[in-house]
């Protein structure tokens, strides 16, 4: 289908002439048409505008976003190989890796509807009156979980699917019952548009009203700020750098009336590998490892940044393994030419600090005109990496920093020594976990989820996963932007008191009509609450 670079208001089209851009092809440099249009304030106004008039229509008539959520599932998959196509042209990843990023977002969509389908993600509780009760009668209290309003959702560079457009924010936040504003990324504006036309041809086939989604594009600064700033906004979905997302919380914390700004951002995902792990699977570690690192070009938000061993010949072994395996590693193409800026700029940022060196790196040249980069191998030893905070940055590409350590003590203040990140993975063997208590309990603290004798890369959707961190990773460790409690980040708490059963919403009131789970005078339920 042709692209038509505007912006999509409330199914819509709109194009009120506002700065110009193109995507370009970062594996030949090559401009992409057409032509995008960045949003103008007042797109932005109407957008939001329309979004506060559809969730109160949606809330009144107590629609369910399941048959939306089901309907973007199918309508992504009828968009075909044309997806797929405009997504290698403007990133330069391989046709395999958006069939498997497409099979993931559509996945992660269909479970959201599932979610809600069910119901019990609305968390009912319901404390029964007791009237008799002395010296003060006891009220009627029902509370659940309720949508917030308007989300704005900023798509991410390095997964143009599955954390852009129709990602997990966003499908997190209709899941809830929020309408969406998307700011697409402007290094895949192409990808985005198709799937903003999947996205309102799936509001409009479940009856939803049409401002239940908005996507607005922007290649400068100042449309992501206006977005942030708008007063009908309630929350914010942000997946990026640190730079980027404290930005946005600085704006939303400054407004008259501030709201939650959910944001991942950087993480260097460290690996502990103990000495049994080193004497027994050396060879094997460093070929997971270098795999890992390099998976997707290092554009992975769990990429292992920062290795850290005891010194000795397991160590010496998996080193010489994975500098050979690094040097052998052909150029890649990394996603943009600012994110290879960044990276390049990261390397040489370690590079010249005193006490590292670099231990090895791809042979063959890079390409500036490809956007190609090296992979590389760094080193230090534990004494500067404790006292250079700067070198537990994250640089974000095919790179890690090596840590050699003399004591298992030494082990212990690297971890402490460490900023919250998203994940930590310990190799060893079973009993090293309990070895190593101390270890393990300092890395809970900073990270959160605990891997063992696995890789950081590879996020499973599914219900009991969380993909968040202390600070900053992101902005509060609470919250996770995959599986299902990503719902939660959209919600909000709301109570009543002593309601008629029938002013209550329906998954309060005495008959348990949807047959979700309840928490009914403290005990878990689907039974219906026998009225007085």
């Amino acid at each position: 289908m042709e692209l038509k670079g505007q912006n999509f208001v409330g199914g819509g089209l709109s194009c009120e002439g506002g700065k110009v851009f193109h995507a370009l092809n970062p594996a030949t440099s090559q401009q992409l048409e057409p032509t995008f249009h960045e949003a103008t304030e007042s797109e932005i106004d109407r957008a939001l505008e329309l979004s506060v008039q559809a969730f109160r229509e949606a809330r009144e008539r107590k629609l369910s976003t399941a048959p939306l959520l089901y309907a973007l599932a199918d309508e992504i998959e009828i968009l075909g190989s044309e997806l797929i196509d405009r997504a290698v042209a403007e990133t330069g990843l391989p046709e395999a890796r958006f069939v498997g990023e497409r099979a993931r977002t559509v996945a992660q969509i269909r479970m959201f509807a599932e979610l809600v389908e069910e119901g019990s993600w609305v968390e009912a509780r319901i404390d029964t009156s007791m009237p008799d009760r002395h010296p003060l009668p006891k009220p009627d209290l029902r509370q659940m979980l309720i949508p917030v309003g308007p989300v704005v959702i900023f798509g991410a560079s390095n997964f143009p699917l599955a954390f852009s457009v129709p990602g997990g924010d966003t499908a997190s936040a209709l899941a809830a019952g929020n309408p969406v504003v998307v700011k697409a990324h402007p290094a895949h504006p192409g990808t985005s548009e198709l799937v903003a036309i999947a996205l309102t041809r799936a509001v409009t086939r479940s009856n939803l009203p049409a401002g239940f989604f908005s996507m607005l594009h922007g290649a400068s600064y100042e449309v992501g700020i206006s977005m942030v700033r708008h007063p009908k906004v309630e929350a914010v979905g942000f997946t990026g750098s640190l730079a980027g997302g404290r930005a946005l919380f600085d704006e939303a914390a400054a407004r008259d009336r501030p709201i939650p700004v959910y944001a991942e951002m950087g993480s260097i995902n460290p690996v502990f590998i103990l000495p049994s792990a080193l004497k027994e699977r050396a060879a094997d570690l460093a070929q997971s490892l270098h795999q890992s690192i390099t998976l997707g070009v290092g554009q992975f938000c769990t990429n292992p940044g920062l290795l850290v061993g005891l010194k000795g010949e397991g160590l010496d072994e998996l080193l010489e393994s994975l500098g050979k395996l690094t040097s052998d590693f052909p150029c890649a193409t990394m996603l943009h030419a600012g994110i290879r800026e960044s990276y390049l700029a990261g390397v040489q940022r370690l590079a010249g600090r005193e006490g590292v060196r670099v231990l090895s790196h791809s042979v063959s040249e890079p390409d500036p005109s490809r956007t190609e980069v090296q992979a590389a191998i760094l080193m230090t030893d534990a004494d500067t990496f404790v006292s250079n905070e700067e070198l537990s940055h994250e640089v974000f590409g095919p790179s890690t920093l090596v840590v050699t350590c003399e004591s298992v003590e030494e082990l212990e203040q690297v971890a402490d020594s460490l900023e919250g990140h998203l994940t930590a993975t310990v190799q060893g063997d079973p009993e090293d976990l309990t070895k190593h208590l101390k270890l393990i309990t300092i890395l809970e603290n900073r990270v959160g989820r605990l891997i063992f004798n696995g890789v950081p890369t590879g996020v499973e959707v599914c219900p009991s996963m969380h993909h968040g961190g202390p600070y900053p990773a992101t902005l509060d460790a609470r919250y996770t932007s995959v599986g299902t409690n990503a719902i939660k980040r959209f919600a909000r708490p709301a109570c009543y008191q002593d309601f008629p059963d029938k002013a209550l919403p329906t998954e309060l009131r005495n008959r348990n009509e949807k047959n979700i789970w309840r928490l009914i005078d403290g005990e878990f339920s689907r039974e219906s609450v026998v009225a007085d």
